[in-house]
């Protein structure tokens, strides 16, 4: 009972967010002259962008594969694809609740103990924190003048403002060490003294099957493999974002690197704690077409086309892989009872 409360209360929260995020977006916009320009949007390139969507979600779960494989286990690619596509699902409905989800779908599926197909979604996740970082790195550099003021303004100033306040003094430095201290000492007295008790074990157990899962990355015998399809991602990734500056005209002359940009930025919205970057994305992304000198009403056209196109895209695809693995489930326990 306590669970699904603070469950609702999780919910509810970044729900709140994210609605907060969106009337900061749009506040002030002319409502009715963005509905005109959303119809007159050409999504044939929305299309050519949800395709290469697709392929990026394809290469995602044989990236995965290829992690569990490491651990002892070959599960079908269409399985690990919809169990993708499930988490996707599940983060439009609480934040980081996808990893979650796509591991529960798979082990059910295919029998993977759930703490091991958890360490394999850190390891993705850590992977991917490092492309973002190193794409980052690409256009601050690529126009340190044009890019570097943006993002030095809009992302690292903010970080280094609430990162120096938490460490503002000598004496702030000693109290934070001495909680994490304090903290690690009480989690290692109350796992010594009650190791024998059922939840220690389960945390163990947890514990394990992650650290299972951040080898993994080291026993792969096809690495090269492994960095293409990482590569793959992200190159769709790119593209896809590229390709939708031309659905309107305002954003039809940015150039290739102006998509690497901006697929930064709105990766950094994405990232967000609300559900599917809701509110985050629109706000962050039509900020940074600004320094174009693209109207922010504008700007809020592509971020819209882009993220609802995508976020319907993803429940369709996560709603069919859902209804197909419950149907497997159902026949396998049918066949089981036969």
């Amino acid at each position: 009972m306590r669970k699904k409360i603070l469950n609702s209360i999780k919910y509810i929260v970044f729900l709140s967010l994210g609605i907060a995020l969106l009337f900061l977006a749009f506040k002030g916009v002319d409502m009715k002259s963005l509905w005109v320009d959303l119809k007159q949007a050409d999504y044939r390139w929305v299309g050519l962008a949800l395709i290469l969507s697709l392929f990026s979600h394809l290469g995602r779960a044989v990236r995965w594969k290829m992690l569990i494989k490491t651990l002892g286990y070959n599960p079908k690619t269409s399985n690990t694809f919809y169990a993708v596509m499930i988490g996707y699902f599940a983060n439009l409905a609480a934040p980081r609740l996808g990893e979650i989800t796509r591991c529960g779908s798979l082990h059910k599926t295919d029998k993977i103990p759930f703490d091991s197909l958890l360490g394999t979604v850190i390891v993705e996740r850590v992977i991917d924190m490092l492309m973002l970082i190193i794409i980052t790195i690409i256009v601050f550099f690529a126009k340190i003048n044009f890019f570097g003021n943006f993002l030095a303004e809009n992302v690292f100033k903010p970080l280094g403002v609430k990162f120096s306040g938490m460490f503002n003094s000598t004496g702030s430095v000693f109290i934070y060490l001495f909680i994490g201290i304090a903290i690690i000492g009480l989690i290692w007295f109350f796992m010594k003294k009650f190791s024998d008790k059922v939840i220690i074990q389960k945390i163990k157990k947890i514990l394990n099957g992650v650290l299972d899962g951040l080898k993994s990355v080291y026993k792969m015998q096809h690495f090269a493999v492994f960095i293409f399809y990482t590569l793959f991602i992200w190159f769709m990734y790119f593209l896809l974002t590229w390709i939708m500056f031309f659905s309107i005209p305002e954003t039809a002359h940015l150039k290739p690197i102006d998509g690497l940009f901006m697929l930064v930025i709105g990766s950094i919205g994405m990232v967000a704690p609300v559900q599917g970057g809701m509110g985050a994305f629109h706000w962050i992304v039509s900020l940074g077409l600004t320094i174009y000198g693209i109207p922010r009403e504008k700007g809020l056209v592509y971020a819209t086309i882009s993220h609802e196109s995508q976020t319907l895209f993803i429940i369709i695809l996560g709603a069919i892989s859902l209804l197909i693995i419950m149907l497997k489930q159902k026949n396998s326990y049918l066949v089981a009872e036969k």
